[in-house]
């Protein structure tokens, strides 16, 4: 995460509110060798303090499960290079603003039999965002095919202890100089919902 703390003022309730809203993220763990990392949807609580997940039972993560794990889960939002040019102010140089917000805690295995009640948690969730559509339940498997899908995966919860967020937005810039960068970020930007990114430098308070 970014050391400059003008960019990590935002309030907790809004870095659980951001991870909430994404609902994927990256989750690491330390090894003897390099980190391991898989991409992962999860469900996080309304105060932040538990993530729930599910991980392939191959996944070298979950194989590591027979014990409690530290790990970290990167939730990465809106992202996109700054050209100096954008600034219109001289002896400016090359960035990257980006939001991301962090999740630390300890990993744990569930129990085998809350697998299913968390599935139908995670899709009825982003389900729900695709309203009017019908939303797509379980109950249209068919029989017995859920319950062998079941098998390859295991449910997971992070306890969560730390929530660490940057919202790199130019909040270190003039007012005038950091919206014209937002507006050529919103025209010509490259990255990931560089619209959306142009929106949170122009209000990066919220």
């Amino acid at each position: 995460m970014h050391p400059n703390p003008a960019f990590r003022q935002s309030p907790e309730a809004r870095n659980v509110a951001f991870a909430r809203a994404q609902g994927f993220g990256l989750l690491c763990v330390g090894t003897e060798g390099a980190p391991l990392v898989s991409h992962i949807p999860f469900l996080l609580s309304e105060d932040g303090r538990r993530a729930e997940f599910h991980l392939v039972r191959s996944n070298p993560i979950a194989r590591l499960l027979a014990a409690p794990l530290q790990a970290r889960l990167a939730v990465q939002g809106a992202h996109s290079y700054v050209s100096p040019d954008w600034y219109g102010v001289e002896d400016q140089v090359p960035t990257w603003n980006y939001i991301a917000v962090h999740l630390v805690g300890e990993v744990r295995l569930q129990p085998q039999e809350a697998l299913h009640d968390l599935l139908d948690r995670q899709s009825a969730l982003f389900e729900e965002k695709l309203a009017p559509k019908p939303a797509w339940t379980t109950s249209k498997m068919s029989e017995g095919v859920m319950e062998r899908m079941m098998r390859q995966i295991v449910p997971c919860a992070m306890d969560v202890v730390e929530i660490d967020g940057t919202w790199k937005l130019s909040q270190n810039k003039p007012d005038e100089v950091r919206e014209r960068a937002a507006e050529q970020v919103d025209g010509h930007g490259m990255g990931q919902e560089a619209a959306a990114l142009a929106a949170h430098m122009r209000h990066p308070d919220g």
